[in-house]
């Protein structure tokens, strides 16, 4: 069996990103149902800790929600050939990504400072190290590919005929963005 050409390997990237994301999707869906019922649990014998959120994870998602702004404007920049743009674009939303990294790092910071460590407190703590420790997993291969991408738009890759690498880089990264979105929503409003 030979190797597959360029164009073959465009066709099947799309549709396994979607396997991925879909995986992604199943992963938190188990994530949060168990939240849930280990809540509902709890809630009934008056053990489930009720604590703020870390303030750094909501400067983590106006950076994260930022950063699908710039990725926007990367693709956008794209198809218009404008490829300084491109690469302005796709640095900022590397930035912004690295940006909610450190937000992320900090906030764990500041619940370790609480004394809301990941074992031995309580089980709400350590459903939220759980759901942001595993988003941030994620956020980190997001990075790795806006690497990639940045690097590979130095080189002038991506153009109006063509920008089918950066069209898969930015539904991952909106993906985490609107994964976060509903995780952050989910922590906020579901206490």
């Amino acid at each position: 069996m030979g190797t597959l050409s360029i164009e073959e390997k465009r066709k099947v990237r799309k549709p396994l990103l979607w396997v991925g994301i879909a995986s992604i999707i199943m992963t938190f869906a188990g994530l949060t149902s168990g939240y849930i019922v280990s809540r509902t649990a709890l809630l009934a014998e008056n053990s489930w800790l009720i604590f703020e959120l870390p303030v750094h994870f909501y400067w983590s998602t106006a950076a994260i929600v930022l950063s699908s702004i710039t990725m926007a404007w990367a693709k956008s920049s794209a198809k218009k050939d404008q490829s300084k743009n491109v690469q302005v674009a796709l640095l900022l939303t590397l930035a912004l990504g690295l940006l909610f990294t450190w937000f992320q790092y900090l906030g764990s910071q500041d619940l370790v400072l609480r004394n809301l460590n990941f074992v031995g407190v309580n089980t709400a703590v350590s459903w939220v190290y759980v759901i942001a420790g595993l988003h941030w997993l994620h956020i980190i291969s997001g990075i790795i590919v806006l690497i990639v991408t940045f690097l590979r738009s130095l080189n002038g890759a991506y153009s109006s005929a063509d920008h089918h690498g950066l069209d898969i880089s930015a539904i991952y990264w909106h993906f985490l963005d609107l994964l976060w979105l509903f995780l952050f929503l989910f922590l906020v409003f579901i206490r």
